[in-house]
């Protein structure tokens, strides 16, 4: 577990993260979301993100932002800490950091990715905080794959 948790990182541990990567030559590939109950739709996205470049950051919603997003009533089913050290210690992600807004938008624009990938449910013209990145590339959704789908599934 200490592995994973070195992994989380502030937005001050994130900014000297990223420009250790760029000095290095590092090209640096974000992705966000709540990654709430892990499936495969969620290790596709960050396996298909980390193979874009050379470092993937995983921008995760706090706990009080996916309350806003108004998924349902009782979500987040997990704790944001829970939710990090699990996303940590995937193999693809190199770096979770929290953003509590309703967007990354600040997150991505302190990052300034080389590569920003974002879930087919996105048309390019929506993704926040495009501009600020030197491609933007959408993921096409795994039919079926969701957390949503996955809590009425244990519902019935």
């Amino acid at each position: 577990m200490r592995k994973a948790k070195s992994k989380i990182l502030s937005k001050t541990a994130l900014a000297a993260f990223t420009a250790a990567c760029r000095r290095a030559g590092g090209k640096i590939v974000f992705t966000n979301g709540c990654f709430d109950i892990l499936h495969a739709g969620h290790v596709g996205i960050l396996e298909f993100s980390r193979s874009k470049g050379d470092v993937l950051i995983l921008g995760l919603n706090t706990d009080a932002s996916v309350r806003r997003l108004n998924k349902a009533p009782n979500r987040p089913i997990n704790k944001q800490a829970d939710r990090a050290l699990v996303c940590a210690a995937l193999e693809a992600v190199d770096a979770v950091c929290f953003f509590n807004e309703d967007t990354p938008y600040n997150l991505i624009k302190s990052i300034k990715p080389d590569v920003l990938v974002k879930g087919g449910d996105y048309k390019a013209g929506e993704i926040v905080g495009r501009e600020f990145a030197k491609k933007v590339i959408i993921f096409p959704l795994l039919k079926g794959r969701s957390t949503t789908n996955t809590i009425c599934k244990i519902q019935r």
